[in-house]
């Protein structure tokens, strides 16, 4: 057993999020563990561009409301103690309502060795009419 040294809490860059965001690392694995863990806080209104990972994502929520959204146009919300995953190569956004912070802890897996593709695969910001859609508040 060992304890983790913490890193150093990082902000969310530009070309990947609108608004504030924070991001502590809680987990990086080294082969052969491949899991990511990040506890990410989201100021009021900030989300994340459009994004998929190559193994997929989950996201559990901590605190706030969370806005997730699809390419087929749909906003989710999940609340706190709720878990949602992302498959594989499904392109999703995710982030705080406009009016309360959210915090999520996200996981994820690198890619395996031999696998050329990048772990989450950063694309466009969303619109603010994709952010401002109807949500819904299950699948």
């Amino acid at each position: 057993m060992r304890f983790v040294k913490p890193v150093p809490t990082g902000k969310g860059p530009a070309d990947c999020f609108a608004g504030d965001v924070w991001f502590d690392v809680v987990h990086a694995g080294q082969e052969p563990s491949r899991i990511r863990a990040n506890m990410v806080r989201f100021a009021p209104g900030a989300r994340t561009a459009w994004h998929h990972h190559a193994v997929g994502q989950t996201l559990h929520v901590t605190a706030g409301v969370a806005l997730i959204g699809t390419r087929d146009g749909v906003v989710y919300e999940a609340h706190p103690g709720e878990t949602v995953t992302c498959p594989p190569g499904e392109e999703h956004w995710h982030g705080a309502t406009e009016d309360r912070f959210m915090q999520h802890l996200a996981l994820w897996e690198g890619t395996a060795p031999g696998d050329d593709r990048p772990e989450t695969s950063w694309l466009e910001h969303i619109t603010d009419e994709q952010y401002n859609a109807p949500r819904t508040r299950r699948h």
